[in-house]
């Protein structure tokens, strides 16, 4: 974990925000007392994307379908 002041945040945030966007924490200090850590926003993929989706069918209607085309229309 990276620590820095608040000043120096300030100074050289590009630097900071690099090392944040290349997985590091940075703890920041002010008045020699932390008060944040900025850390990097994972990635998260929501679970029913994860996993491949079985389709749902009634003979030629397909339910998987029909609930896609509904979100659609209620945008």
């Amino acid at each position: 974990m990276r620590e820095t002041t608040f000043t120096e945040l300030r100074n050289h945030a590009k630097t900071f925000f690099d090392s944040v966007e290349g997985g590091e924490t940075v703890r920041v200090y002010r008045n020699g007392r932390p008060v944040a850590d900025i850390v990097p926003v994972s990635a998260a993929i929501p679970t029913w994307k994860k996993a491949p989706q079985t389709r749902l069918s009634l003979g030629s209607l397909s339910l998987s379908d029909e609930v896609l085309a509904d979100r659609d229309e209620t945008r």
